[in-house]
């Protein structure tokens, strides 16, 4: 093109992005069509699967990533998922129920919304020994059709970092509900250590849910390692969110003793992935930390 003219349609070019009659910027993706479209795609996972409910899990592996997603239907309408979640102090007691939590405070100042989650092991400890990680609560997305919760932490428990639990959802006809649960970090040398450690000695022989084949019986062989550690716990927060909207209508008073029966006889569906104390030993050991959730530390 000649330099003139090249000139002359830059000129004109500009003028017109100056008006606002092209150049447009690009719209921006619409999160619930693309969760309303995701939903399309798994339809027929949705229907029939290993869980025996509406839900299909998916996990991820990269040298210094772990990510875990579920993909749900819940009986509950929107407005009811959207209310009980769009509140910290729910999300403490949701938190809470997950085996490995020992401690969840929310915290409201200039800077925002923090959780204070101290994340151990599976039997009563002091506070003063247990990891604690700050999660930082927002809503990065609310309408009366679509909501997106995200916890986040820069550097988590146990040599982890990018720590992150996202929930989004989006309403679906008669009542229901499609929720899409993140949980997801980073590790780095010390964490894969760690880990691998662990997976060594206690969790040599936990597993997830993915089907990689069949053992010599017949029966599936699930996938192991650090995608069964994610998917496992995974599994286990969207237990938590489901029991909580489930009890969300019980009396306060009786609603977190809902939420501890309901939750430990939903991961006991689930015995080869999740069964990890008995009943009595678990609830003794929720109710403590329960009252200890109370007092700021």
């Amino acid at each position: 093109m000649h330099k003139r003219n090249w000139s002359n349609w830059l000129s004109c070019l500009l003028l017109i992005c100056a008006t606002g009659v092209a150049c447009a910027a690009p719209a921006k993706p619409d999160p619930a069509a693309i969760l309303r479209a995701k939903y399309a795609s798994l339809a027929e996972q949705l229907r029939q699967n290993q869980f025996k409910r509406p839900l299909v899990l998916e996990s991820a592996e990269t040298p210094n990533h772990l990510k875990g997603d579920i993909y749900a239907i819940v009986d509950y309408p929107f407005g009811a998922v959207s209310t009980g979640l769009d509140n910290p102090d729910h999300w403490c007691d949701v938190l809470l129920l997950h085996i490995n939590t020992k401690y969840c405070h929310a915290m409201t100042g200039q800077g925002g919304t923090t959780l204070r989650v101290n994340i151990g092991r599976k039997t009563p400890e002091k506070l003063s020994i247990v990891p604690r990680v700050e999660l930082d609560y927002s809503v990065a997305a609310a309408t009366p059709e679509y909501f997106e919760i995200v916890l986040y932490a820069k550097d988590g428990p146990l040599g982890t970092s990018d720590y992150r639990i996202l929930l989004e959802a989006v309403a679906l006809p008669n009542s229901k509900t499609f929720l899409h649960l993140t949980y997801s970090y980073a590790m780095n040398f010390t964490g894969r250590v760690a880990m691998q450690t662990y997976l060594v000695t206690i969790g040599r022989d936990k597993v997830g849910f993915t089907v990689i084949g069949k053992q010599a019986d017949g029966q599936p062989e699930y996938i192991g390692g650090v995608r069964g550690l994610v998917e496992r716990n995974t599994m286990r927060y969207y237990l938590a969110i489901d029991t909580f909207l489930g009890a969300a209508r019980a009396a306060p008073a009786a609603r977190f003793e809902k939420c501890l029966q309901a939750w430990f006889t939903a991961v006991e569906r689930y015995p080869r992935q999740l069964h990890e104390i008995d009943r009595d030993a678990y609830l003794e050991m929720k109710r403590a930390e329960y009252l200890r959730q109370q007092t700021v530390y």
